[in-house]
C-alpha cells in the first residue's frame, strides 16, 4: 500500500487589514498548475476572469500573460476592495494527486474561528466549494444551515453575525457559463458591499 503523502497549505491566509469578505476554497492545486503563488492560480480557474469581468469590464484584467496571472494585481486588488483569501483545509492528502475536491482527504483544517478574530471588519464568509463548505460547517458551531448554491444563511459567532455564502465554483470542472457564475458572484460582491 503507498504511503499517504500529506501537504501542507503553502501560503496560509491573505487577510488585508479591512477584509470584509473572507473567500474560501478548499486548497490549492498542484503546483505544476500554477501561473502565480497566490490563490487561484491555476490559468484554467475562472476566479480571476470572473472577478476582472465583474470589477473592471475586462475578464482579461489580472492576465500578465495568456499562460499566467498577475500576482501584484490580484493582491492590489484583494487589499483595495477589503477581499481576503484562504482556504479550509491547512493539511490535505490527494487521494488521486489531482486538482479535484473530491479526491481530497482533510487531514486538519484551519481554525477558521481563530481566523476571524483577526478580521474585525468581516461580515459574511464565501464559500467556493461544496468540500470547502463540508471542511468549514467541521469547524464551526453546530446548527449552522448550509446555504443553496448562489444563496446565503446567517448565524453568529462570539457575539458577531455573519452571512455564509455558498459559491458556485470558479473551476472549469464545475459545468456552469462562467456569466452563469458570474451572475452570482455578482450579487454576493453586491449584497456584501464590496461592488
Amino acid at each position: 500500500m503507498a504511503e499517504k503523502i500529506i501537504e501542507t497549505h503553502p501560503w496560509g491566509f491573505f487577510l488585508p487589514s479591512n477584509t470584509q469578505v473572507l473567500m474560501l476554497g478548499s486548497f490549492p492545486p498542484p503546483r505544476q498548475r500554477w501561473s502565480m503563488d497566490f490563490y487561484y492560480p491555476n490559468i484554467q480557474n475562472d476566479m480571476w476572469r470572473i472577478i476582472g469581468w465583474l470589477f473592471f469590464a475586462d475578464k482579461d484584467y489580472f492576465l500578465d500573460s495568456p499562460k499566467s496571472f498577475s500576482i501584484d494585481k490580484c493582491r492590489q486588488f484583494c487589499t483595495e476592495t477589503g477581499l481576503g483569501l484562504g482556504d479550509t483545509a491547512e493539511q490535505v492528502v490527494r487521494q488521486r494527486g489531482n486538482a479535484s475536491d473530491k479526491h481530497l482527504e482533510v487531514i486538519r483544517p484551519f481554525n477558521i474561528p481563530e481566523i476571524l478574530r483577526s478580521i474585525p471588519q468581516c461580515k459574511a464568509i464565501a464559500i467556493t466549494g461544496q468540500k470547502a463548505m463540508d471542511t468549514l460547517l467541521s469547524v464551526l458551531p453546530e446548527g449552522i444551515k448550509e446555504p443553496s448554491t448562489g444563496s446565503f444563511s446567517t448565524f453568529e459567532i462570539e457575539e458577531r453575525a455573519f452571512r455564509l455564502y455558498r459559491m458556485p465554483s470558479s473551476s472549469r470542472a464545475y459545468p456552469k457559463p462562467i456569466i452563469e457564475k458570474a451572475i452570482a458572484y455578482k450579487q454576493m460582491f453586491s449584497e456584501t458591499g464590496l461592488l
